[in-house]
């Protein structure tokens, strides 16, 4: 599978050779946007969703978009993933809510791991803070994800974790990591980019700078399972000395 990542303005998606298209955490209204968010919240199938699959269907990729979706009262910063006939095949909702920018807006989701089958690779999803605790990662991991799928908005001076934590997060669950930042400023935010998919060994395969850029990468289920045979984490993992220390 080709995974491509989108470091810009949602209108400006072109038509990319890849499989797969993942873009910034609520790239479709902005996220430093206040009440807004409620504003502009729709369901995980209004109108905003059918805009998204169809862009699918046009570029002929599969896409993941963030979103602030509405549920009844509620209102969650979520993430869709559509196929490349527009097909719905996943929706997460952040469940790590970041300080006043998220708490103040949204409810947090209670679901840890959201997966869907796409070209023959499992792929996960969470959503920007989430991917900085290690046992959400590590529970896709057990569950089977192959592939992370991570849109975010992560602002300057906070580039420690593009840059260092992502990849470690990848090698040490051993799975694939593509995380999708924002380049942009929104109010007093300034979203660093550096954008990047992570290899289970913990090899960068793509990197963006600071600005509007498409990054692609190659993932592969065959770079997987040599990464796995190679780095025993999973396999040598003890649960039965762990019991309480996620307390």
């Amino acid at each position: 599978m080709r995974v491509a990542i989108h470091q810009g303005p949602l209108g400006d998606l072109p038509r990319l050779d890849a499989d797969l298209v993942v873009t910034a955490e609520m790239i479709t209204t902005g996220y430093h946007i206040g009440a807004r968010t409620h504003e502009l919240a729709e369901p995980a199938d209004g109108p905003t969703a059918a805009r998204m699959s169809a862009l699918a269907r046009e570029t002929g990729t599969a896409l993941a978009y963030g979103y602030p979706e509405t549920d009844g009262e509620h209102v969650y910063n979520s993430v869709q993933l559509v196929d490349a006939t527009g097909r719905r095949l996943a929706n997460y909702r952040k469940t790590h809510l970041f300080g006043d920018l998220d708490k103040a807006w949204f409810t947090p989701g209670d679901e840890a791991v959201v997966q869907a089958d796409l070209g023959g690779v499992r792929v996960g999803l969470l959503i920007c803070y989430d991917v900085e605790f290690p046992e959400l990662v590590r529970a896709h991991a057990l569950a089977g994800t192959e592939l992370l799928v991570v849109p975010t908005a992560l602002m300057s001076p906070y580039e420690l974790v593009a840059d260092t934590l992502v990849p470690a997060r990848a090698y040490e669950s051993q799975l694939f990591v593509a995380y999708a930042n924002r380049c942009d400023t929104e109010r007093e935010l300034t979203y660093c980019g550096r954008s990047c998919v992570v290899a289970p060994t913990g090899e960068v395969l793509a990197r963006a700078g600071a600005g509007p850029e498409v990054i692609t990468a190659d993932v592969t289920r065959d770079a997987l399972a040599a990464s796995r045979r190679e780095n025993t984490h999973l396999a040598d993992r003890r649960p039965e000395l762990y019991r309480g220390t996620t307390a």
